[in-house]
């Protein structure tokens, strides 16, 4: 698969550029910058953006095909004119059209948060992944090539991204077929395999990327192989956003335990980066805003025993039974998850 960074990406590129260098192209270039200027007067709107540019493409195909300097061009000279100018267009346009508006920001910075929590206990098997097919060095380079997503700004190079990482999973699909004489079953292995994928990456903007890919991607090219691996990261990114524990072949409760455990824990790793100073200081810094709170949250931790009354004891009580009841529930969540990965662990040994 090419590489967004590759010598034939560049010579499109730098072709393309070339061309519109040249003093007969100065009426295609005229017609580039006016598109750009007359954009930049009205709101930036993704999905009116996207319908323009779209539209722009298709009318500088048109003129690309009549001009001179692709006179006789093949249809691939033409097309890497058209790759040229998508480079071009929505570099200059990427401020404007990525991740723009807050409402995609809040949605980047949810689903994000979403992974970032599943990441603390998903495992293979819970995507019901078959054993055969766990194979590390390839899904770590399949997570490396998704990585890559916001190395980019235009929908192409972002697009070869996620092609470059779903041809790792199928690469690995079709090799352990062949090794294990097994039928290759489709997206029914690929999908939670991708999901998986997109769950250890984390790939920031993961919303906006692929809106962007989506809205401002030459239409004509979004068919075939690339639409089913687009679908497919489409589908994965809806799986995480609406995952429950039937999703995860687990009871509901066993999942919101999960997830509060993983919730706790992002929030002590983030109190111990919050210092220069490591957990040490972390822990000083959270003991000392516990002081600072336990007046109005824990109303009984300066009272001297003598001094309560029967109603203070009775809500005292009722306090420490909650707390037992969080303690318990906390603690079976602990345990499951050191549990789940141990057996992770015991099975890459196995693996080796």
């Amino acid at each position: 698969m090419e590489s967004p960074s590759s010598a034939a990406s560049r010579v499109d590129f730098y072709g393309f550029l070339d061309r519109m260098r040249r003093p007969a192209a100065a009426g295609l270039f005229r017609s580039i910058k006016s598109f750009l200027a007359s954009l930049s007067l009205d709101e930036p709107s993704a999905e009116d953006d996207g319908a323009r540019v779209q539209a722009f493409y298709a009318a500088m195909e048109a003129a690309f095909r009549e001009h001179p300097l692709w006179a006789n061009a093949t249809h691939q000279e033409i097309d890497h004119a058209l790759e040229g100018l998508e480079k071009y267009i929505m570099t200059k346009l990427f401020d404007r059209t990525f991740a723009a508006s807050p409402e995609d920001a809040a949605v980047d910075a949810e689903v994000s948060e979403r992974i970032g929590l599943l990441q603390r206990f998903v495992r293979p098997q819970h995507l019901d992944i078959p054993k055969v097919l766990h194979n590390e060095a390839s899904w770590l380079l399949a997570v490396k090539e998704l990585q890559k997503i916001n190395s980019f700004k235009s929908p192409r190079d972002k697009l070869l991204c996620v092609m470059s990482c779903c041809q790792v999973i199928n690469n690995l699909l079709l090799n352990v077929s062949m090794s294990n004489d097994r039928t290759p079953s489709g997206a029914d292995e690929f999908l939670p395999i991708l999901i998986y994928i997109t769950i250890k990456a984390n790939p920031p903007h993961l919303h906006s990327n692929l809106k962007f890919v989506q809205l401002f991607r030459r239409e004509t090219k979004l068919v075939s192989e690339v639409e089913y691996y687009l679908t497919n990261l489409i589908s994965a990114k809806m799986f995480i956003v609406n995952v429950d524990g039937r999703s995860l072949s687990m009871e509901e409760n066993e999942f919101q335990m999960h997830m509060e455990t993983a919730k706790l824990g992002t929030q002590i790793f983030a109190a111990s980066l919050s210092s220069p100073q490591g957990s040490a200081t972390s822990t000083r810094g959270l003991q000392k805003q516990t002081d600072t709170e336990a007046g109005s949250r824990f109303p009984f931790m300066d009272s001297e025993t003598e001094s309560l009354t029967a109603a203070e004891v009775k809500q005292l009580h009722g306090l420490y039974r909650q707390v037992v009841t969080r303690y318990t529930s906390l603690s079976k969540a602990l345990r499951k998850l050191s549990i789940d990965e141990d057996q992770l662990l015991a099975s890459v040994d196995a693996d080796s």
